[in-house]
């Protein structure tokens, strides 16, 4: 999932700042990695209150669940083998920030937020569901985090982007768009093809065991479901780009496969194979709907992150109701409702209190130069930016 983020954002950004994406995604996982162990862990997983976390610090030292348990048949699975699993889906919501304020962003401003959200903002709204606090409590169900790690992310990433501004030059002075091509479209799409592998790891391994025969049943269900999603989100994006453009427009067919990805991440286990390509279907159509909307807000995400994750992971929780009996209308709302709200206050005080005191936004002129030169003194294409003024 890391690298897949990488590669795609290093292909949706302008050459001169190539280099800052990438140090802000090997940046964001280690920070991601380093603050779940210290705190976010122990927030989400091991607090007493439904609300309200307990706060407590660090991993055990060692592994809690020995051999003897397993074997005695009180313990199912690793406690670390689950930790690692998880700390991948809050770099993951990090990662969703990145794309979004790409390419005017203060290197050192994101990699502090990065503290914040992946350290407190992720873990607490993460109690609330998969800590067993009170969305778990009235039945809200999101499988792999259609909301609980797409929309947070993106609910992070809108906040920030609103305190951010545009990128220079992205909106004439009379409300027009411009576009701001990516430099590395072959390494957009590469990334693309290995998000959608990672996705089957992201989903599958949220059914945390293949012991049985039904479990291994029930990967098997995922895999293919969460294949279709992403299928359908492609041929749909990019149906509706060719009706809307007159082209096919590969940046709408990838952030297509993303949203269908992300549609059913809330339910991969209980629809049909036809009702999933669907579910990734209206995905794809959404996303571009949504990323061409947010343009005319003058809401600039080089890299559609916001819609590909924001807009598709609502319809993601909405779409479980087509297949999940065991959801409620009621629950899905207010899962939604929570975690948007909590997470972009959160993040937009967070954001308010960086852009005050350090600073959020590049200079004009470090932008027009580019964030690879200033922010890290280095450049990922030389020969090719070398002559640039």
């Amino acid at each position: 999932m890391a690298a897949g983020f990488t590669m795609l954002e290093a292909g949706m950004v302008r050459a001169k700042n190539t280099t800052e994406i990438l140090t802000k995604n090997i940046g964001l996982y280690s920070i991601a990695v380093i603050m779940y162990m210290l705190i976010g862990w122990n927030l989400m997983y091991e607090s007493s209150g439904s609300l309200l976390p307990t706060f407590s610090f660090l991993l055990p030292a060692s592994e809690p669940v020995t051999a003897e348990m397993a074997r005695s048949g009180e313990a199912t699975e690793s406690y670390f083998s689950d930790f690692f699993f998880q700390v991948v889906f809050v770099a993951t919501a990090m990662s969703i920030v990145s794309g979004a304020v790409a390419e005017r962003m203060k290197l050192w401003s994101f990699l502090i937020f990065a503290v914040v959200l992946t350290g407190f903002i992720y873990p607490i709204q993460g109690l609330w569901s998969w800590g067993g606090g009170f969305l778990d409590q009235m039945g809200f169900s999101d499988f792999a985090g259609s909301a609980i790690v797409h929309m947070a992310g993106a609910s992070a990433a809108l906040a920030g982007v609103l305190v951010l501004g545009a990128r220079k030059g992205k909106y004439g002075p009379r409300g027009e768009v411009r576009a701001i091509p990516g430099a590395n479209l072959p390494l957009a799409t590469l990334g693309t093809f290995i998000l959608w592998l990672g996705w089957f790891g992201f989903n599958g391994g949220s059914e945390l065991s293949v012991s049985s025969a039904g479990a291994a049943n029930a990967v098997a269900t995922i895999f293919m479901n969460t294949n279709l999603a992403a299928a359908g989100g492609v041929v749909a994006a990019l149906l509706l780009a060719r009706a809307l453009f007159g082209k096919a427009d590969l940046t709408m067919a990838l952030n297509g496969a993303i949203a269908g990805l992300v549609s059913i991440t809330a339910g991969p286990d209980t629809p049909s194979p036809l009702l999933a390509a669907f579910i990734g279907g209206v995905g794809g159509v959404l996303v571009v709907f949504s990323i061409v909307a947010l343009d005319k807000l003058k809401i600039d995400d080089p890299v559609g992150a916001i819609s590909a994750h924001g807009t598709a992971g609502i319809w993601g929780i909405l779409a479980v109701l087509l297949s999940n009996p065991d959801a409620t209308f009621g629950a899905q709302i207010a899962g939604l409702l929570s975690i948007f709200t909590f997470v972009f206050l959160a993040s937009l005080v967070v954001w308010l209190i960086l852009r005050f005191t350090l600073g959020i936004r590049a200079s004009e002129e470090d932008e027009q130069k580019g964030m690879d030169v200033t922010e890290c003194g280095m450049e990922a294409y030389p020969d090719f930016t070398a002559g640039r003024k």
